[in-house]
């Protein structure tokens, strides 16, 4: 499904989604990419390294597991010294 919309951009650079796509996707932030002759504007998930895909998808320990064990190394060194 393609479908196309024209948008103005405001003097201080924004442009407004329209409600339909923004209710498709339901993403509050976007990425965007800017490919040289188009920018191409993508939804970002709440967890973009919780959603990776791909080879390493499911391997070593999801962002939130990471970061407690790296408070708790954090923690460690700091009642060592």
């Amino acid at each position: 499904m393609v479908t196309t919309y024209v948008m103005k951009i405001s003097s201080n650079g924004q442009v407004s989604i329209p409600a339909e796509a923004r209710a498709r996707w339901g993403a509050d932030r976007m990425l965007v990419v800017d490919l040289g002759d188009r920018i191409v504007m993508r939804p970002m998930p709440d967890d973009p390294i919780g959603n990776l895909q791909g080879k390493y998808r499911g391997r070593g320990p999801g962002s939130e597991e990471a970061r407690r064990q790296a408070r708790l190394e954090d923690a460690e060194r700091e009642l060592r010294r």
